[in-house]
């Protein structure tokens, strides 16, 4: 396959808030687009080939600005969205907890058999992610591609691409407009950035 750079999207008002927001359309906010600026500055030499993005807002206005300049088309995907929470959109977990309290504890307990009403299970949503891993198959070790996502997005790309069981997601940091680094060959895969962020302290 390829070299990926994956980056989740810059910072919003729900992620200050600690809101959930899955398949919620929400912009960056002012910090959110400073850090894509830095995040575009890291990228300045690397190579990229393919861009693809959630096709969530917040994703969208990530990649636009880490490639602003390239004359790069960025492809849009409803798999690389975040999670679909339903009915859970939008809230804190003291709300969640009040409102669905035996949701609540599945979250707590990171219950990888939990399904949200209205939204997702987790099996449902592994599974659009693998879809969504099906279309790099065809590219080759000298190309680099740019995927833009979402938190638990990304931690199961991670997660399928290094052959760890993806009820393990949790445990891998991902934080916004962070940058990890995975060369994919033919026969083995290597991480050799995870959760990135130091250059959003320049």
């Amino acid at each position: 396959m390829a070299k990926l750079l994956l980056v989740r999207h810059g910072l919003t008002d729900h992620n200050v808030d600690r809101r959930v927001a899955g398949y919620t359309d929400i912009n960056l906010n002012d910090e959110g687009f400073r850090q894509v600026e830095k995040l575009k500055k890291r990228l300045t030499d690397e190579k990229i080939d393919t861009v693809y993005s959630s096709d969530l807002q917040r994703a969208v206005d990530t990649a636009i600005g880490a490639v602003s300049g390239r004359d790069i088309e960025i492809v849009t995907c409803y798999e690389l969205r975040e999670m679909n929470f339903g009915e859970a959109e939008e809230m804190t977990f003291a709300e969640l907890n009040e409102q669905y309290p035996d949701l609540a504890r599945s979250v707590m307990n990171v219950d990888t058999g939990l399904s949200f009403p209205g939204g997702e299970s987790f099996a449902e949503f592994v599974e659009r992610v693998r879809v969504f891993l099906k279309t790099l198959e065809d590219f080759t070790e000298d190309q680099t591609i740019l995927i833009v996502s979402h938190g638990a997005t990304l931690r199961v790309i991670i997660c399928e691409l290094l052959g760890i069981n993806p009820n393990h997601w949790y445990q891998l940091g991902i934080d916004n407009a962070s940058l990890s680094i995975i060369n994919t060959y033919r026969h083995r895969t290597i991480l050799n950035s995870l959760n990135e962020t130091s250059y959003l302290n320049d």
